[in-house]
This record gives C-alpha cells, structure tokens and sequence, in this order.
C-alpha cells in the first residue's frame, strides 16, 4: 500500500513539474526581456520606432521633389513620336476648280515620326525645341480622286520662345529648390534628434518608476521587519500604543506606496514599449546613466555649430529669397511685357523618301509682341508697393528670429555647467542621506532612538533619491536638448547630421 502511494506521489509530482515547466517556456515565449542602456534605447528609436520612419519617409519625399525638380531643367528627350496609321474614309467638302465646293469621299492615310528635343534656359527664361520628323500621306483612290503618296520631311526645326521684361518663374525656382532641399536635410536630423529626445524621456520615465518600486518594495520589508519589532515591543510594555500604531500606519503606507509603483511601472514600460513598436509582452531592464560625462559645453562653439547645422538659418534664407520672388513677381506682371517668338527649319517634300532629304528649303519666323498698360489708376505701383513692404517686414522678422535663437542657443549653453553641478551636488546629498537613514535604521533596532527620528530620516532619505533622480535626469535632458540645438552630439564629439535614407 506504502509503495502504491508513493508510487502515486511521484506521478504527481512528474505531472506538476511538467505543467511547471510548461507554463515558464509559455511564459518565455510570450514576454521579451530587454537590458538596455540610454544610448541604446535612444539608437532603437532613431532605426525602428515610428517617429523615426515618419520623419525618414518625409524625407525620401522632399529628396524626390527635388529630384524632380533638377528634371525638369534638363534636356527633354520625347523618344520617337509616331502616329501610324491615322486612316480616315469619309465625305468631305472639295473646292473645285471654279471656286465651288461638293462633296466627295475620300480615304486617306497619314504616317508620322520624329523626335524631339527641349530645354528651358533658367537665366533668361526662354524655352528652346529641336525637332527632327518625317510626315507620309497616303491619298487612296475614289470617285474622281486619283491615288497619290507624298513625303515631308523636317530634318532640321529650331523654335525659341523668349519671354521680355516679364517674371522669370524659372530663375527663382534655381534660386529657391536647392534652398528648400537643404532645409529639409537639415530638418530630417532634427526630426531624428526629436526622436531621440522623446526616447531619453520615456526612458526617465519608466527608470524612475522601476526605483521607485525598488525603493518602495525596500520600504515594505523595513516597514514589516519594523512592525514585528514594534509588537513584540509593545508586548513586553517597551513602547506605547501610539507608538505602535504610527508603526501600523506606516507599514499600511508602504504597501499602498509600492501598489502605486508597480502600477506606475506597468503604465510607463507600456508607454515604452508601444514608442519603441515592440511587439507582444516586453519587460525592460533599464541600466541607469549615473556615470555623467565631464564635458563642458562653450557658449561661442555651441552656436557656431547651431548656425552651420540648424534648418532656422537655411529657413531665414529660403523666405526672404521667396519675399524677393514676390517683389519680382509684381514688377513683371504689372509694367510692360514683350514676347519674342522664332523658328528656322529645313523642309522638302516628295513623292519618294530619297527626294525629301535633298535640296532642302528654308523656313523662317519671327513675330515679336509688346504688351502696355495705359491707365490702371495705380493699381500696379500699389501692387509693387505692397511687395516691398511685405519684403521689409519679413527682413525685419528675420532679423528677430535669427537674435532669438542665438539667445536661447547661448542660453542653454550658460545654463548646462550649472545643471551639471547641481546634478552633483545631488549625488552628494542623497549619499549622505542613505547613511544617516541606515545609522538612524541601527539605532532604532536597539531601541536608542523613536520612531519619529526613523520616519524623519526615512523621509529625508527619499527626498534625497527623488532629488537625484530628477538631477540626473534634468542633466540628460539638458544634453539632448543642446543636441537638438547645435545638431551636435558634445558627449561623442561628432555631428549629428545625419545621411539621407535613400536607396535609389
């Protein structure tokens, strides 16, 4: 009976382990640990979180327009333009000899091809075509119309169409795209830097929630460990009752606190984990950035790198070169305005392809127009008024903007050395507090000391971790935001722009 049971146990025990060890590889499957430090959540973020692939997609789309953009100014080859056949058999109306029309059917066939070629002058703002082609009709026989073929050949056409005293869209657009192209790089690293801000801020947040459980869980034992001492105190009539109660709500108080940082821990490790994209149960295991970085950030090198490598500078140029634009723009529309118009082309016709291409004819023409206001009852000088003003005002503007960054740029920088020192200070205090909290915990033990000095150091103590903690974290914001500013990184000592995600 003896070896049927134990026999019986050990079957349980087989299948409880079984069932034990099943769960922890489920368990394993479904949730992902993570050991990361600062730097790396931040280049996780810059490669993978959403954030980031918006602000490179952005980026690949401004590439591309500007792509398009010198497209446009280049030679525009037309490959082969062919029409055949165009066949058309109907009635139509001929012009007979005596000047009387009737109609007849007739069938007809025409064949085309040529290439063409074409540019536009941005200096001047002409449009120039070079065209080859070769024309073949076929007249097929009807009622009174004998069949016939006939060949025309352009080897040779010249066309120039030239704008005079008018706005040249296409010289400002040379002046203007390869501006807003420059800002957009510029503007994808602070996109990216924008990220990487978000990411230390996520990162502080969940790091602060994971110690302060710690410390919370740390003061739910001493608490406990505190309330056993305190009864067993208060049964041998060491301490009085309202002693022992203030141990009571004490011990009450940490757990509710601990409850709190486990629930805060939960929220921020999801808020983590969806900024990051990660997928299913994730756990992070956040290494803390203790070990500041002795740099020292000088104010005149901190704005000469916001100057080369910030999209703001490249931005006061772009809309003052569009103020200018418009300044030009009502000048060109409102004054007078001219065209001048010509072609020169090589032509012969004839009913054989070899005949067309020989003794070639001539064929010129130039027609040039002029366009004048006479009385708009000075709608045109308001109009160029108006331009000018508006470009004063935005120089102005200009001029304002640029002194307000360089001030925050030198501000910032002046302000880092003492957020740095305070971040030290910091680590000081909160060091001396810890050992007077476990000198104060000791004495408590043996019973030198109430329970109020031990609340009193215990509260100090915490003060002093939270202060810290916001120190060091006041200090890596402080580094990211000189980051986002100068575009340069003062820890590595490199730039921060970045290269352009583009795979052609």
């Amino acid at each position: 009976m003896k070896n049927k049971m134990r026999k019986i146990n050990y079957t349980l025990c087989t299948m409880l382990l079984i069932i034990v060890m099943i769960s922890m590889s489920i368990h394993g499957k479904a949730q992902s640990a993570y050991r990361l430090t600062l730097d790396e959540v931040v280049a996780l973020a810059q490669s993978d979180a959403p954030e980031a692939l918006l602000a490179s997609t952005l980026w690949k789309k401004n590439y591309w327009t500007f792509r398009s953009f010198q497209a446009d100014f280049k030679p525009q080859i037309v490959a082969v333009a062919a029409v055949f056949p165009d066949y058309n058999r109907s009635f139509e109306s001929v012009i007979q000899d005596d000047g009387s029309e009737i109609y007849r059917q007739r069938a007809v066939m025409n064949n085309s091809i040529g290439l063409s070629l074409q540019q536009d002058f941005a200096p001047t703002g002409a449009q120039i075509k070079f065209q080859s082609d070769l024309n073949r009709k076929d007249q097929f026989e009807s009622t009174g119309i004998p069949g016939s073929r006939s060949y025309l050949s352009n080897p040779i056409y010249l066309e120039i169409n030239q704008p005079l005293f008018q706005f040249n869209g296409m010289k400002w657009r040379k002046k203007i795209e390869p501006v807003a192209y420059k800002e957009s790089e510029k503007l994808y690293s602070e996109q990216m830097e924008q990220v990487a801000r978000h990411a230390s801020e996520f990162f502080f947040e969940l790091l602060s929630s994971q110690l302060n459980a710690e410390a919370a869980k740390q003061d739910k034992a001493n608490s406990d460990t505190l309330l056993v001492l305190s009864q067993g105190r208060f049964e041998v009539g060491k301490i009085a009752e309202t002693d022992l109660l203030q141990v009571q709500l004490s011990a009450m108080q940490a757990e509710t606190r601990l409850a709190e940082a486990q629930l805060n821990m939960q929220t921020n490790t999801e808020q983590l984990r969806d900024f990051l994209d990660l997928q299913g149960e994730v756990q992070f295991d956040l290494v803390p950035p203790n070990d500041l970085p002795a740099i020292i950030i000088n104010q005149d090198e901190a704005l000469n790198y916001a100057m080369q490598n910030r999209s703001e500078v490249v931005t006061f140029q772009k809309r003052l070169l569009e103020a200018q634009q418009e300044v030009e723009r009502a000048k060109g529309e409102t004054g007078v305005t001219a065209n001048l118009y010509g072609n020169f082309g090589l032509s012969q016709t004839g009913q054989d392809v070899d005949v067309v291409y020989q003794d070639l004819i001539d064929q010129e023409v130039v027609r040039f127009g002029i366009s004048a206001p006479i009385a708009d009852w000075g709608k045109s000088k308001a109009k160029r008024s108006v331009a000018l003003a508006n470009l004063e005002l935005e120089q102005k503007k200009i001029d304002q903007e640029k002194e307000a960054f360089r001030r925050v740029v030198v501000l910032r920088a002046q302000q880092f050395d003492l957020v740095r020192r305070n971040a030290e200070i910091a680590q000081r205090y909160m060091e001396s507090a810890k050992k007077r909290y476990e000198i104060t915990y000791q004495r408590y033990l043996i019973g030198k000391i109430s329970i109020t000095d031990l609340n009193l150091a215990l509260t100090e103590q915490e003060a002093s971790r939270l202060g810290y903690l916001q120190a060091v974290r006041d200090f890596w914001n402080a580094v990211f935001e000189m980051r986002a500013l100068t575009l340069y990184d003062f820890v590595g000592g490199k730039t921060l722009m970045l290269q352009t995600p583009v795979n052609e």
